[in-house]
């Protein structure tokens, strides 16, 4: 008990040190949640609001009707906004990284497509220009595209006036082939069909001039699709809001900025002899430093509750799995970070040196550990070696019981690797410490 009385006096010292500087506790409240709801905005935010849309450039260096149709197909996209443009200025602006992706619809293409429908031997070419780093965007676009492509050259293949004229000249050239004798096998077989499918045309035809349609219609797609989101709370409640995650990076990255600078105040102290003065009383070493540690801890764990409760009620985050997983995530993760602190105080031989270093340390287990971007954007192999870094248990604990909405069983890993990371770092710092005392 009489121990007890000293511990509790030096972790209510530091409290009331880290509340009496408003201007640090200012920042360390305020800069999570601006750079969070920045993050979590640019991802999406909480899903309400319209997508971005895909800047798509166009070169349309063909007139055919097929091609037409195309770029007007394009443009009715929801998700793409089509900018027609010479091949310069495109060319341009994706060197500058000022246009993702353009496509190139060279002289000849639709009446080369049409014909490439039958024949595989000769396939017009289309060119993609795009930024290295925006290689999602081409696939989106490439997808879109050929959609597009496929609708329109059946279109006008199965009912159009060219596709009439096309088969009019392949039947012709087949006939010209084996009256020469020079006709193949395949060639019999692919003049029937050709002749069969003359008679569809002409059907068609007669079809729309009876019902007065004028529009056409080609091959779509067999199939719709239906997004549905996984989380583990279905309905209106679970869908996925950006800034869940963004939250949980920022308050991972900048209480182990908070470590850092608890860390570095032990240095100074022990640079200008304060430490030597607090050994002299009658309090242990080990006392002394469980101290510090609670009161990190302390002042980490209350900054995770005020950021929750401003990314709740103002950015709409919603705790969709368990309570209780999130307050013992955030403990763990608090108790994570005080034994970081002690270990930069434990290893560091003057602050200016052990702060650079710690900052360094902390950039990159925050990155790796997906506070800045999702670690499921790793490639497989970082993503294996990310399972190492406390970071990572740390921000998926966090989105597991906010957006995931897992309950406490599922918590539990992510909690009791960081208690691991707790015991490592403390043991280390404590030796390091007494070490330190003995010499």
């Amino acid at each position: 008990m009489n121990s007890l009385i000293p511990l509790l006096a030096l972790i209510r010292k530091d409290l009331i040190l880290f509340v009496n500087d408003k201007r640090a506790l200012l920042l360390t409240l305020l800069m999570p949640i601006v750079l969070a709801a920045f993050f979590g905005y640019i991802f999406g935010g909480s899903g309400k609001q319209e997508a971005a849309k895909i800047e798509l450039g166009i070169v349309q260096q063909d007139e055919h009707l097929i091609t037409k149709n195309i770029v007007a197909g394009l443009q009715k996209e929801a998700a793409l906004n089509v900018k027609l443009m010479p091949l310069a200025q495109a060319q341009e602006l994706v060197r500058k990284g000022k246009l993702s992706v353009a496509v190139v619809l060279p002289a000849g293409f639709g009446e080369a497509a049409g014909a490439a429908l039958f024949n595989a031997k000769t396939k017009p070419e289309l060119t993609f220009l795009f930024d290295p780093s925006q290689n999602a965007m081409l696939a989106m676009v490439k997808g879109m595209l050929t959609q597009q492509v496929m609708q329109s050259v059946s279109a006008e293949m199965f009912s159009g006036q060219a596709g009439g004229q096309l088969v009019d000249q392949s039947l012709a050239q087949l006939a010209q082939k084996q009256s020469e004798g020079k006709g193949e096998v395949q060639d019999k077989a692919l003049s029937e069909f050709l002749s069969s499918y003359k008679k569809f045309q002409t059907s068609q035809t007669a079809d729309s001039q009876q019902s007065n349609v004028t529009a056409k219609s080609g091959l779509s797609m067999p199939f719709t699709t239906r997004e549905q989101a996984m989380v583990a709370n279905d309905g209106l409640q679970g869908q996925y809001n950006a800034y869940a995650h963004a939250f949980a990076g920022m308050i991972v990255q900048f209480i182990l900025f908070m470590a850092v600078d608890a860390g570095i105040s032990v240095l100074l102290a022990r640079k200008q002899g304060i430490w030597n003065r607090l050994l002299s009383a009658p309090i242990g070493l080990n006392s002394l430093i469980i101290a510090r540690a609670l009161s990190c801890a302390l002042i980490a764990f209350f900054v995770t509750v005020v950021i929750y409760v401003v990314a709740i009620m103002v950015f709409k985050v919603q705790i969709l799995g368990s309570l209780l997983g999130l307050v013992a995530v955030a403990l763990s993760f608090a108790l994570m970070t005080a034994s970081f602190g002690l270990l930069i105080a434990a290893f560091g031989k003057t602050p200016e040196a052990a702060r650079g270093i710690s900052v360094f340390a902390t950039l990159i287990m925050v990155m790796l550990g997906g506070a800045w971007v999702p670690s499921f954007l790793f490639p497989q192999w970082l993503q294996s070696i990310t399972m190492y870094i406390p970071t990572r248990w740390a921000v998926d604990g966090f989105d597991a019981v906010t957006w995931r909405g897992l309950d406490f069983a599922a918590a539990l890993p992510n909690v009791g690797a960081l208690m691991a990371f707790t015991t490592i770092f403390s043991a280390l710092a404590l030796w390091r410490f007494n070490a330190n005392k003995e010499q």
